[in-house]
């Protein structure tokens, strides 16, 4: 009787790192790992060797040291004495400022000029057109000097508004406020209001939040949470019975109910600006230098935005808008509930690129004087203090943490929206 043996397994050797081919990919991945951390260390190494040998060792001390130069556009409170990390906290909350302005208002007009592109009217789709080509083919840097140039040039003077028969006057019942200088709108105010609250200290990092906002937030965000139970309830209704109850009057009350008695309670009204002397006093400032930026970034992403949403519906089958209009649904909501939500998942993620290019070229916020991070940490206070590498550096990361932290958000969005397979 023969019994067959297992083979002897072969014993490992060290040249089968090279030669054989299920070690092989793995040996020249390690060595390339290796490589890269050999010359990324020698070039660290290098760096704080030449630094040393100048006398400027890596060094964070001087966040302590009075900054010595004015913000003009903050949404803290911020005086020339404080130091280099209060401007530069001052900086990143700019940045944040215009990247959530510019990407809320170029996602609303890329959206309507998308749709638009595919109208069936000859002249709206070519105007849509050329306002796709116009502003994608020109550099985003002349929009933003063109626009600024025109918010000096063409608006009125402060005392243009002075006098019994002024040359310029105030809008929207003289509430609101256009000159060469900025926008001067009214400003949210609160005769019983509840104080702040001070996070952080009283340090450089100092944050003063406003209880009354705190309060209205979570007012307006329960009301929202309850207008989508009964969204929630409505939409079980309508798939047992096949009949939708009305309920936009409920979600009315749930969301606007609550906060307007909060704000009757708190003494909110608005203070208006007023001319005094040279110049409006009162009121929220907004400057020239903001809203040109602003408007430059969003019409430019705007129109990137626009091919985007109108690659998306273009991906939608045919069938899909024939069907809905067999059901007896009107055009708009076609769009609203059939088309746009399939359109999604092809918009979303080349969306996420537009809002981090938007994010970035926020930089070019120099360029008009808006004191954005770029222009506080990667600008006075570099040229102030002699330090380039630690104030590139930092500037990097704060820039890196903004983009992750939005393509986080977007990518968590995209997941939501994505088709599920069943």
């Amino acid at each position: 009787m023969t019994i067959a043996s297992d083979p002897q397994r072969e014993s490992f050797q060290l040249s089968q790192l090279i030669y054989d081919t299920r070690y092989r990919s793995m040996t020249i991945q390690v060595v390339a790992l290796m490589g890269f951390m050999l010359f990324f260390g020698w070039l660290i190494s290098n760096t704080l060797t030449n630094l040393n040998a100048l006398g400027k060792p890596i060094d964070f001390g001087f966040f302590s040291e009075p900054a010595g130069y004015d913000i003009n556009q903050r949404l803290l409170d911020y005086t020339s004495q404080d130091t280099h990390l209060r401007a530069a906290l001052i900086g990143i909350l700019n940045t944040l400022l215009i990247a959530v302005m510019g990407c809320a208002l170029a996602t609303v007009l890329g959206v309507l000029i998308g749709v638009l592109r595919l109208s069936s009217n000859w002249l709206i789709s070519n105007l849509m057109s050329i306002y796709v080509e116009m502003f994608r083919n020109v550099p985003v840097l002349l929009w933003i000097a063109l626009i600024m140039a025109v918010l000096i040039e063409g608006l009125p003077a402060p005392r243009a508004f002075r006098g019994e028969d002024p040359a310029a006057t105030m809008s929207f019942f003289d509430t609101i406020a256009v000159t060469n200088r900025g926008v001067y709108i009214p400003e949210p105010l609160f005769s019983r209001s509840l104080g702040d609250v001070h996070f952080l200290g009283a340090g450089s990092l100092r944050f003063d939040v406003s209880l009354d906002l705190m309060l209205i937030l979570a007012v307006l965000f329960a009301g929202l949470f309850g207008a989508r139970l009964v969204k929630r309830n409505a939409d079980q209704i309508q798939e047992a019975t096949g009949d939708r109850p009305t309920t936009w009057y409920y979600t009315l009350g749930l969301i606007f109910g609550p906060l307007l008695i909060v704000l009757i309670a708190l003494g909110f009204h608005l203070g208006y600006p007023e001319l005094k002397g040279f110049n409006f006093q009162g009121g929220t400032h907004m400057r020239n230098s903001l809203i040109a930026l602003w408007l430059a970034l969003s019409l430019y992403t705007a129109a990137f935005i626009a091919e985007i949403v109108r690659a998306g519906i273009m991906s939608v089958a045919k069938g899909q808008s024939e069907a809905a209009s067999a059901l007896g649904l009107r055009p708009g909501r076609t769009m609203r509930l059939v088309i746009l939500p399939q359109a999604m998942r092809v918009i979303i993620p080349p969306m996420i690129s537009n809002y981090l290019n938007l994010t970035k070229n926020s930089s070019l916020a120099i360029a008009v004087g808006y004191m954005d991070v770029t222009g506080t940490l990667g600008g006075i206070t570099m040229n102030q203090t002699g330090r380039e590498l630690e104030c590139v550096l930092l500037l990097m990361l704060c820039y890196l943490a903004i983009s992750l932290t939005v393509s986080a958000v977007m990518n968590a969005y995209n997941n939501k929206v994505k088709l599920v397979e069943r």
